[in-house]
């Protein structure tokens, strides 16, 4: 089933303010799971971008949606509320993940696609009738630059930053920087922990840079991803996952162990090792992620 392209005539803003000029481009469509009847996968111009089931919102399918998942689970005690900033906001898959696993979250999902916002809050509502349980916290969707709207938050808001940004199937420049990167641990506690999804294959150059700007922000940091990526034999997401704290590694290794493809996760000297002396990505020298072969949408 897809779902018409443009939002209806005179569709609210979720109740949020505007912040700067979101981008709107691409063909934007919403396919039913015919197998699993309140699950939707999320496409733009042909290429996945979130998948999710309503019914079953602890359901994540993607892999590195899962690792999320993960993340989420010991990113502090069971059932802790967080709050926890999602750049990104697709089909809420994981906001819905992490509202149904730790009730009384806040969280606040920027997506840059006005078109996207629309057509999600009309066709896959958060709050749906008879599906609201009072006191269960709050999913707002801010239309905005990731960046822009990143620069604007108060200091010290959020538990957890989700970064999970691509204009089609590629991460804008202007978000793979130390510069970002520092704007991003502004917002976060002293506690908070920061999150990237990063596409990248052979030879991996651009994910060494983005794991190198991290590291030179945060204390901790270690990456997920599949076995044949970290290898770089081919395409694929690579999980960078950073704290000012002790990260939550023995807990992330028993999950993603778990998993029916198990990732792997590296940190310390493997992760030096994989960095292999590779210049943080700055503003200066940004470029937009590389761009996805055609046989990952095969």
């Amino acid at each position: 089933m897809t779902e018409p392209t443009t939002p209806d005539a005179g569709t609210p803003e979720l109740g949020l303010p505007e912040a700067g000029t979101p981008g709107t481009g691409g063909t934007v469509e919403l396919l039913n799971d015919v197998e699993r009847p309140e699950a939707w996968t999320l496409l733009i111009d042909g290429i996945l971008q979130s998948e999710v089931d309503l019914g079953d919102p602890g359901h994540l399918e993607i892999e590195y949606m899962r690792w999320l998942g993960h993340l989420a689970d010991v990113a502090a005690p069971a059932e802790m509320p967080l709050d926890v900033l999602h750049l990104g906001g697709g089909a809420l898959t994981l906001a819905r993940y992490v509202e149904a696993t730790r009730p009384g979250a806040r969280q606040l999902a920027v997506e840059s696609n006005a078109t996207v916002a629309a057509l999600v809050s009309r066709r896959l509502p958060v709050a749906r009738p008879g599906r609201a349980r009072p006191g269960t916290g709050e999913i707002g969707v801010l239309v905005a630059d990731a960046r822009a709207a990143l620069e604007r938050l108060p200091a010290d808001s959020f538990d957890v930053l989700v970064v999970d940004v691509f204009a089609g199937a590629q991460t804008p420049a202007h978000l793979t920087s130390v510069e970002f990167t520092v704007a991003g641990a502004r917002v976060l506690r002293p506690s908070g922990i920061y999150a990237v999804n990063v596409g990248d294959g052979p030879p991996l150059a651009h994910a060494r840079g983005r794991v190198a700007a991290v590291c030179s922000v945060f204390a901790h940091v270690c990456v997920l991803a599949e076995p044949a990526v970290l290898r770089g034999r081919r395409f694929g997401n690579l999980l960078v996952v950073a704290s000012d704290r002790d990260l939550p590694v023995s807990g992330l290794i028993r999950r993603i162990a778990a998993d029916p493809f198990p990732a792997r996760l590296v940190e310390g000297a493997a992760l030096d090792q994989f960095v292999a002396g590779r210049a943080p990505i700055v503003d200066a020298n940004a470029e937009p992620s590389p761009v996805m072969p055609p046989e990952v949408f095969a």
